[in-house]
């Protein structure tokens, strides 16, 4: 008789038995093991959580004052029941992390979300991690995502701010307010104008500079002055940076004129812009793409490879056809972003206050 899984799937998400802790579980569970700080992969009311130290600010911004929240260094072994914890750098956003898990010399990784390739000043790059059995995300699991080099797209996008200035109006982009958005930042030529945020963007870009991200000025664009009144500002030649949410809603109108954009590895898709109704697209993504899965995978070294979040039976498909015992595993937020899986807002879930004072655009918030 064979070996139990060392994971496996519950009403809760990924469990260890040996260990009695659950991997970016969808419900409030005694322990969990968190690989980052999106919605989808961290869910509030869990009785301790342990996380990479990197993410510490972006995490406690998400979960409020009141989680407990434990540590560990990018490498740290953890200890629990007899099962080897350590978290390894997977490259998506701040303190983004793999899980290794190791018990009676069997080796689990679970990638959570991961990119791979390109310099990123917002993240530690992803690394890969030896193992038996890789549990892997497969969002952008196509072979037509492929991305283009990042410095030509950071020149697009600059372009197109600066043509938008020249002809007098604001250029809305449209960017995940915890990742998407800090690399936005970091990729553009803050010279061309001022960059203005929505609040949910503002409070998460505080967050990556308390841990360290050095970043382009920002202005919340609905602080008001000294006196508390609101200050009536010239939107013309600004960026503005707000997540999707907000497109379409009262809150944009105030900078009029403008043009609008999205950045999502979507927009690679023809069409994708369209259904989105703004004048351009931008495919800026934090996951790997089809060639990056493919190493990834690879590199790992891994005879058994989970695959979820996406496109999971192409890449299945693919890898059985190379000889590996690959099968697709449902989670529960399976195709719930609208996006990269990288902003799955859930408040009714966080604790109160812990998104701020500013400003919601989410329809269960309005």
């Amino acid at each position: 008789m064979g070996r139990a899984p060392l994971l496996t799937l519950t009403d809760r998400g990924l469990y260890c038995p040996p260990g009695d802790f659950h991997i970016d579980p969808w419900r409030p569970v005694a322990r969990a093991v968190v690989t980052h700080a999106h919605a989808d992969h961290l869910r509030w009311g869990s009785s301790r959580y342990l996380i990479s130290r990197p993410g510490e600010t972006v995490t406690r911004a998400r979960l409020g004052p009141a989680a407990v929240i434990d540590t560990a260094g990018y490498g740290e072994v953890v200890t629990h029941n007899g099962v080897s914890v350590s978290l390894h750098p997977a490259g998506h956003i701040l303190g983004s992390a793999q899980v290794r898990v190791e018990y009676r010399g069997e080796v689990w990784v679970v990638s959570g979300d991961y990119k791979v390739g390109g310099a990123d000043r917002t993240c530690t790059p992803f690394e890969p991690v030896r193992c038996h059995t890789f549990v892997t995300e497969s969002t952008f699991g196509l072979p037509i995502y492929r991305w283009a080099d990042q410095g030509d797209l950071f020149a697009e996008v600059n372009a197109w701010w600066r043509a938008n200035r020249d002809s007098g109006k604001a250029s809305l982009l449209y960017c995940y307010a915890l990742g998407k958005s800090q690399r936005v930042l970091a990729g553009i030529d803050p010279g061309i104008g001022p960059v203005y945020t929505h609040g949910a963007v503002e409070r998460l870009t505080e967050a990556y500079r308390a841990a360290g991200v050095s970043l382009p000025p920002t202005t919340y664009a609905g602080v008001p002055d000294e006196s508390g009144k609101k200050v009536k500002r010239q939107w013309a030649g600004a960026l503005v940076l707000a997540p999707p949410s907000a497109h379409g809603s009262a809150w944009v109108k105030k900078f009029a004129p403008y043009s609008t954009a999205v950045a999502s590895g979507w927009m690679t898709i023809r069409g994708t812009r369209r259904r989105k109704s703004v004048d351009r697209g931008f495919p800026v993504s934090d996951h790997a793409d089809w060639p990056g899965l493919l190493a990834a995978v690879a590199e790992t070294g891994a005879e058994r490879v989970w695959v979820t979040h996406g496109y999971s039976a192409v890449l299945v498909r693919w890898l059985r056809e190379k000889g590996l015992d690959a099968e697709a595993i449902e989670t529960r937020f399976e195709g719930e972003a609208g996006g990269e899986g990288e902003e799955v807002t859930v408040n009714s879930e966080l604790p109160p206050g812990s998104e701020g004072d500013y400003p919601s655009t989410d329809p269960e918030r309005r």
